[in-house]
């Protein structure tokens, strides 16, 4: 899998999640397997720049190449120059957003909204491609809404505007998350397109990524949801893909050890008393479908120090040890 002059490692990307993908959970899932990971999306306001949230979000200090970083906005001008900023700020691929489905960017006309005005879409992957002096990658979803499933037209014009790679969600706008992805219009886009596609949706094992590929030809699958807790997932599903094998989950001791030194790494990004506050999401995903795990969410959002959650974690997963729990996470995904 090659975007511009980045080859990756491999075909697994780490999809862009807002309040998810930060630093610490992309540098982490890039040492879990991932061939790259996409930033949380960063908005094109230019009065946005000097905000600390924005200041963390251009903060790549020690990410593994390439750092991809998504923009998100609905103005030609104001994401070239955003393009601009955050390839002065390490980016070394640009993504731009049309897929995001929230209400508050789509009341905008940005993110997904933006696929109901093709003639806009290309003004705004033109002025983005002639600003960045780097890959500029797409990311979209199917279409508006099941009657209009306009991927294929897109496609065309990102190809036509100098667009490097395209990732494609297998719903419309209208489905946000509901229901299941399909996958037969990424397999129409592919056979359209002669860039790169990556296939998101709903891949959560293993199999699934095996499937997507083959059934839609695509180049790459990039994974969100499935990887939050579980970001061994891309070491397995490359395992599997070169062997035709599973790899064992992981041991509760491993995953104690791989949350430990993740909730450390949002302190240490954060301070103590956001990452605090962000560690609470992980520590809930890691834990699900543990024994007991629904008991000791409760009690740990209630702490309020750092020294107080990792006690409490190290005491869960002491217990988990001593009981020799197991969670077969390729049962629970799948289900």
């Amino acid at each position: 899998m090659q975007i511009g002059k980045y080859k990756l490692k491999n075909n697994l990307i780490v999809a862009p999640m807002a309040g998810v993908t930060d630093r610490p959970f992309r540098m982490l899932c890039k040492r879990m397997g991932a061939g790259m990971a996409v930033s949380e999306m960063v908005a094109s306001n230019s009065l946005l720049y000097g905000s600390e949230k924005t200041k963390r979000r251009a903060n790549h200090e020690g990410e593994v190449d390439p750092i991809s970083v998504q923009i998100v906005g609905a103005d030609p001008k104001m994401l070239a120059q955003a393009a601009q900023y955050n390839v002065d700020n390490g980016a070394q691929i640009i993504d731009i957003n049309m897929g995001c489905p929230a209400k508050k960017i789509c009341n905008v006309m940005a993110g997904s909204a933006l696929m109901q005005n093709e003639k806009l879409v290309a003004e705004i992957l033109e002025a983005v491609v002639a600003a960045a002096d780097v890959p500029v990658t797409l990311k979209i979803r199917t279409g508006w809404d099941k009657a209009n499933r306009n991927a294929i037209a897109i496609a065309r014009i990102a190809e036509s505007s100098g667009i490097q790679a395209l990732a494609i969600h297998g719903r419309t706008r209208a489905c946000a998350y509901t229901g299941d992805a399909e996958y037969d219009t990424i397999a129409a886009v592919k056979a359209e397109i002669k860039i790169p596609v990556i296939a998101n949706g709903d891949i959560t094992t293993p199999e699934k990524a095996k499937y997507v590929l083959e059934h839609t030809g695509a180049d790459a699958v990039m994974i969100g949801r499935a990887a939050q807790g579980r970001p061994w997932l891309f070491r397995e599903i490359e395992y599997f893909l070169n062997t035709g094998t599973h790899m064992p989950s992981p041991e509760v001791g491993e995953i104690h050890r791989i949350l430990a030194d993740h909730v450390q790494e949002l302190y240490d990004f954060y301070g103590e008393y956001t990452g605090l506050r962000v560690a609470r999401k992980h520590i809930s995903w890691y834990t699900k479908g543990l024994v007991g795990s629904a008991h000791f969410r409760h009690q740990m959002n209630q702490l309020e120090s750092v020294e107080e959650q990792l006690a409490a974690v190290d005491a869960f997963f002491t217990e988990q040890a001593q009981s020799g729990s197991r969670l077969c996470y390729r049962e629970e995904l799948a289900a």
